[in-house]
């Protein structure tokens, strides 16, 4: 899948939350923050760990995700670069809401919460982007129980398929994600995804690659999950 990297030469380019800094002031942040790696399957952090620090992704994909008292799973997004990750417990110094998991080998710098709000308070400005970070948080969350009650499940699917192609343009799109990762997200059991990944893909709509999928008709599968043409 096309995925956007920051600039040579500055960590935060592309980072919304960072983007009305000035550039000095944006260096004291790569400065303060803590290069990390993750290998795939990786836990970054699982609910009701301390909210510690802010996750700048900076290469790869992280799926976020509650877990339910049975050991089920409920993806709720695919974090990847310039987005960052565990704005929510920093604001409110409460442990973590959700858990995170690499789905793909990953870079990222943390930046801790007295840093943060160190930030925060000489830089309102940055207050606005967390506000609208949190403003699409809820409605994506609004969206996809509004998903339950309207779409059938391969429309589900198939929004699933559109929101990890995301902005992508290419004629062909891989997404690094297997049918058991796909049933989380589109909150369905893994059966119901290969049956609707198999109808699909006899339409021409997408291919299978092993533990891949290849996306080549993004607008038909918008279509079948009845979101507006572009």
């Amino acid at each position: 899948m096309e995925m956007r990297l920051p600039e040579p030469g500055d960590a935060l380019t592309g980072v919304e939350m960072f983007a009305g800094l000035e550039p000095e002031v944006r260096q004291r942040v790569i400065a303060a923050a803590v290069p990390r790696t993750y290998r795939k399957g990786q836990l970054l952090f699982v609910e009701n760990d301390p909210g510690e620090s802010l996750i700048v992704l900076r290469r790869g994909a992280v799926a976020v995700f509650r877990t339910a008292p049975t050991g089920e799973r409920a993806v709720l997004s695919v974090i990847r670069p310039p987005d960052v990750l565990g704005e929510v417990s920093l604001l409110d110094a409460s442990t973590r809401s959700l858990s995170a998991e690499a789905i793909e080998d990953c870079s990222a710098l943390a930046l801790s919460r007295p840093a943060f709000m160190e930030l925060v308070h000489s830089n309102p400005r940055i207050l606005d982007a967390v506000m609208r970070s949190l403003g699409a948080l809820i409605r994506r969350l609004t969206e996809q129980n509004a998903d339950h009650v309207f779409l059938d499940l391969p429309g589900r699917v198939a929004k699933t398929l559109v929101r990890l192609a995301g902005e992508s343009q290419a004629p062909m799109i891989t997404i690094e994600l297997n049918q058991s990762q796909l049933a989380e997200m589109a909150g369905c059991s893994r059966q119901s995804v290969n049956q609707a990944i198999g109808s699909f893909a006899s339409r021409g709509w997408l291919r299978t690659e092993g533990r891949r999928i290849v996306v080549t008709d993004v607008a038909a599968l918008r279509r079948r999950a009845g979101m507006a043409d572009r």
